[in-house]
């Protein structure tokens, strides 16, 4: 009796569409027509002899077995890139693809001072940046779609390995004309709860500040609206209230052209941990080393 075998790109078909739950943005993500996606999975279904997706005009709902399936097939191409990966590692260090995904309060202050320096000392390496929020991040790497994570800790990862990059401190953003004028070094029992503005869920900097001041009804009043770092900012610039900004931001010039005046926070923590992580046992974790290496900040 044979047994049909489902193709690697079958199964990329099937994860893709579990992900999006749309036909048109799974074959967008795989770089194939929305034909080509459907006859794969239609094909796939034949030849297994069983229904993983439900398809009407509306929803796209897998059945219980195709929940399954795809967990199965997130375990099957992590194992077939690691395979890979073995390979490569083989070759020169630090050339060829790697996927980074990168948190949105990382990117824009770290990547231009990086991304020079790894054109000039590594030609060879051809980087694809991803920019998620931390979570989405991880669940990237667990899926295999990121190779490594450029993150801030402490956050929950699972089962990573972990490169210590640099510590980040946290600044205290107020508008220069504030009736209290704070002292050089801000004392988290100083800051007003009903003034703090902090990002929105799902972004791990709002957790870090709170973490650092240690004031449990900071959490309870802070308003947690601004969707960015710079939005955080505009608004404090307005007189809305006042902020907490990484160091790496506010060096890499965030606060040019506003009327803001920026102090360190003065705690026990007042920092966030800048890591790069990769998945436990990855057989280009020498390769991620090197890369850690190449990204500390001296």
């Amino acid at each position: 009796m044979s047994t049909y075998l489902p193709t690697l790109k079958q199964l990329q078909y099937l994860v893709a569409l579990h992900e999006h739950g749309h036909f048109g943005k799974a074959a967008d993500s795989c770089f194939v027509s929305q034909s080509t996606l459907s006859a794969g999975l239609r094909e796939l279904e034949s030849l297994l002899g069983v229904t993983l997706v439900e398809r009407t005009r509306r929803v796209v709902r897998f059945t219980p077995l195709g929940n399954q399936v795809v967990a199965k097939a997130h375990r099957l191409l992590r194992e077939a890139e690691e395979l890979s990966e073995l390979v490569q590692s083989h070759g020169a260090p630090l050339s060829g693809e790697l996927r980074m995904s990168v948190i949105p309060t990382i990117a824009p202050f770290l990547l231009p001072r990086m991304l020079p320096r790894l054109r000039r000392d590594r030609p060879q390496l051809k980087l694809f940046l991803r920019e998620e929020p931390s979570a989405a991040a991880i669940e990237s790497l667990h899926h295999g779609r990121a190779d490594c994570v450029l993150l801030a800790l402490p956050f929950a990862t699972g089962e990573v390995e972990v490169a210590h990059l640099f510590n980040d401190p946290l600044y205290v953003a107020f508008p220069e004309d504030d009736p209290r004028n704070p002292p050089e070094l801000i004392q988290p029992e100083l800051i007003d709860e009903h003034r703090l503005l902090l990002l929105e869920d799902g972004h791990c900097l709002k957790e870090h500040a709170l973490a650092a001041c240690n004031r449990p009804e900071l959490r309870a009043s802070a308003t947690m609206i601004g969707t960015s770092l710079h939005t955080l900012v505009q608004m404090v610039d307005n007189g809305l209230g006042l902020t907490m900004l990484p160091e790496m931001a506010v060096e890499a010039g965030i606060l040019n052209g506003t009327h803001i005046i920026a102090r360190p926070l003065n705690s026990d923590h007042a920092y966030r941990e800048i890591a790069l992580v990769w998945r436990k046992n990855s057989p280009r974790a020498e390769e991620f080393r090197l890369l850690a290496d190449e990204l500390r900040v001296e």
